[in-house]
């Protein structure tokens, strides 16, 4: 209906805070590149207002919006219907305003997260990470939805290890199938269980700027295994360096922030827009 009427199709992304969000930057790039009638807004939305929120989009003929933090969780219960995916993450980071109204709410980062390992890592050698143990550091959001693609990528064993235990088990216990493939470690162990994996994923703060450095010792880490850390700032974290360093492939995390933005794109304007390095500058000059 907007695009019959010449009105500009619009999208953004709610949350609190939200001026650090990169996703207008990577949106209305590929709004301006695709000649789309649209535009892409930040909006500052606490979670005790996000139904509100929600509520009004649909008067002000949105057609979809992202959601950061702190509105993942809270979106499970304001959407009328959830995406098979999200709903084993347990979060929603994209809504998709449909026709009649109704909110249709989806998780993007597992795309993403799959995405960017299919662009960094030649298609010789993707075998090494769908047929060996993977590695997970860290036991938030991320994650979750890291762990979802795993198991969807079918790798055999997924190997956690986080600084709180009790985390990393209920991760393990809210993801559905993740139990009959996965292992708890403690932290005091997550060199060693680097062993004869294929694939290492760091989805903890560490190593981030202003933050400490991830100390790992790399040293049982097979030679061919693949390094994925989803820090993006820096690009090249302490861990990515070191592990490039000795020889194994690496992927940095800022192709997943832009691959998981593709699948709001393609359902609000109806085009999967490219990846492309022009765009990779452009969000990197605004870190």
């Amino acid at each position: 209906m907007n695009n019959e009427k010449n009105i500009p199709l619009k999208a953004g992304v709610m949350g609190f805070p939200i001026s650090h969000s990169l996703s207008p930057r990577l949106h209305n790039y590929w709004i301006s590149k695709y000649k789309i009638n649209g535009f892409y807004e930040a909006m500052e939305v606490r979670a005790e207002c996000l139904s509100e929120a929600l509520t009004r989009l649909r008067e002000l003929n949105f057609i979809g919006v992202n959601l950061t933090l702190p509105l993942k969780e809270e979106a499970l219960s304001l959407v009328d219907n959830i995406d098979p995916v999200a709903q084993r993450i347990g979060a929603i980071n994209t809504i998709k305003i449909r026709a009649d109204g109704s909110l249709y709410g989806m998780n993007s980062d597992a795309f993403g997260f799959l995405e960017n390992l299919k662009e960094s890592v030649p298609a010789s050698l993707r075998t090494i990470y769908q047929s060996r143990p993977a590695v997970v550091l860290g036991a938030g959001g991320a994650a979750r939805a890291i762990c979802v693609a795993l198991l969807d990528l079918g790798v055999p064993e997924v190997r956690i290890s986080n600084r709180s235990p009790e985390r990393a088990h209920k991760l393990v216990d809210n993801v559905p199938g993740l139990s009959e493939k996965s292992s708890v470690y403690s932290w005091d162990d997550r060199g060693n269980i680097l062993a004869e994996s294929g694939l290492l994923v760091n989805t903890t703060v560490l190593g981030m700027v202003g933050k400490k450095e991830l100390d790992l010792d790399l040293q049982h880490l097979p030679m061919d295994a693949v390094v994925n850390d989803i820090v993006y700032v820096p690009l090249e974290t302490d861990l990515l360096q070191r592990a490039r360093k000795r020889g194994n492939n690496v992927v940095d995390g800022l192709g997943m922030l832009l691959h998981q933005g593709r699948l709001g794109f393609q359902e609000w304007f109806g085009v999967d827009p490219s990846v492309d390095d022009v765009l990779r500058q452009k969000v990197l000059s605004a870190l």
